[in-house]
């Protein structure tokens, strides 16, 4: 009999360890090209691009191969959307624009099956072989809530006492937006407001996550951040510059 594939971002989060999840994924391709660099997972994109379902299976199957944690930010916080993307193979759901309570609510519950939610009675690639599939999937499944509005700031103290959801993730640049700061998340008040969120995140005993930079992910690391994503783009901006300068 099969066991469930393990949830190493889960995991290293359990035991207090800092997590990095490389984002800008579009194809399997990528994933593998990107699989042995060490990075714990992979983020894949469905809320921005053009990723199919047919893509994001074969997205999940690379990040198998290579051992890395399958996360999949969907479009939207509907438990069709959400049961339909794990059964594609992804170990972990990324929900946007979580601005309360109920909305956390919902998007944990969407995620897992009873007792602790509603999940659709399904169990598509990840289940293949696996003979106590439910519970285990409820044990391996990762939530993670984006909190990129003001509204949700406003709410944090009642979207924290959500249960099972495992990384809360304060969103930079939407954040900004709704601050009235548009193309500038580092704005004094910008960073102020994401620091007091990280702050209240970590006190409260839950897991802070948040977008980082090379230039700033030390600083959040000693905030406390330990659910950290990066893109690539920058390193490819600046070498792409770098070389290009020495030849011209």
């Amino acid at each position: 009999m099969a066991a469930i594939r393990k949830n190493g971002v889960k995991e290293k989060l359990a035991d207090g360890q800092v997590t990095v999840t490389i984002s800008g994924i579009l194809n399997s391709e990528m994933v593998d090209f990107l699989g042995p660099l060490g990075f714990d997972g992979v983020w894949l994109e469905c809320e921005h691009g053009g990723v199919t379902w047919d893509q994001l299976g074969d997205m999940t199957r690379a990040c198998d191969l290579w051992g890395v944690t399958p996360i999949t930010r969907v479009n939207a916080n509907e438990p069709w959307l959400i049961t339909r993307t794990l059964d594609r193979g992804s170990m972990g759901i990324v929900t946007p624009h979580i601005n309360n309570r109920a909305e956390a609510e919902k998007a944990m519950k969407s995620a897992k099956y009873a007792p602790l939610g509603y999940r659709g009675m399904f169990g598509g690639r990840q289940s293949f072989g696996v003979g106590d599939y439910f519970q285990a999937a409820n044990d391996q499944s990762m939530v993670v809530v984006l909190l990129e509005e003001v509204e949700a700031l406003q709410n944090l103290d009642e979207i924290l006492k959500v249960d099972d959801i495992d990384v809360f993730f304060v969103a930079p640049s939407d954040l900004a937006q709704t601050m009235g700061h548009l193309g500038n998340p580092g704005h004094p008040e910008v960073q102020a407001a994401i620091d007091s969120a990280l702050e209240k995140i970590v006190g409260s005993g839950r897991t802070a996550g948040t977008l980082v930079s090379d230039a700033n992910v030390e600083s959040y690391v000693e905030k406390g951040a330990r659910f950290l994503m990066t893109s690539f783009n920058a390193w490819i901006t600046r070498g792409s510059a770098d070389f290009l300068g020495k030849v011209r």
